[in-house]
């Protein structure tokens, strides 16, 4: 995949048109619910429709594929832990996003999001799934939170926002996945000080 196809911009990630916002709803629920218990691995089409009270035929009117589906679900999970902040200054959004998106990882969303980068090891067709939708959607949303600063003159305008946010995430899933040190509020705040001194 080329650098260029990976920047910061969130894909479609389902297809066809939605009639019934109900059923919609109930499928990503069974689908995040799933992935929680059993792991991606463990999740499939049949079991989201069986908990969600779809036929499958439903799920695939809307969705290509049982990852699709999960990444979906997940960018929605991580949205409402995470929302994207505009609260005027750098260092509110920051403190407001990175606490949304680090430390909710510490207990069952921070096993399933390990979970989903195994896979991504293994299953070509599932790591491109979660790298332009999942992580890229993340990312964009903390790009955009530098850019605006940069535009306030809050960051100095030498500050690369892709290279930052690389810096950002490079400690979170350093964190995350060797558990070497918490994913917690301190971490949060040190990096917060760090960035908003970027002038």
């Amino acid at each position: 995949m080329k650098n260029n196809s990976i920047r910061s911009k969130a894909p479609a990630i389902s297809t066809g048109r939605r009639r019934n916002d109900r059923s919609h709803q109930a499928i990503l629920k069974a689908a995040m619910e799933l992935l929680t218990e059993v792991g991606y691995r463990g999740v499939t089409i049949e079991g989201i429709a069986a908990r969600a009270g779809v036929g499958k035929q439903t799920i695939y009117r809307w969705w290509p594929s049982r990852a699709a589906v999960v990444m979906e679900a997940s960018v929605r999970a991580a949205a409402d832990s995470a929302p994207d902040p505009d609260t005027g200054t750098l260092e509110t959004d920051l403190q407001k996003f990175l606490a949304g998106s680090f430390v909710s990882l510490q207990g069952t969303a921070g096993q399933v999001l390990r979970g989903m980068v195994a896979e991504a090891q293994l299953d070509a067709e599932f790591r491109t799934q979660f790298v332009e939708t999942f992580i890229m959607t993340r990312r964009a949303g903390l790009v955009q939170i530098l850019r605006r600063a940069r535009k306030r003159k809050e960051l100095s305008q030498d500050v690369d926002p892709e290279l930052l946010v690389d810096m950002i995430y490079g400690a979170k899933w350093s964190r995350l996945l060797f558990g070497h040190a918490p994913l917690d509020i301190h971490m949060v705040s040190q990096m917060v000080r760090i960035i908003t001194k970027l002038r």
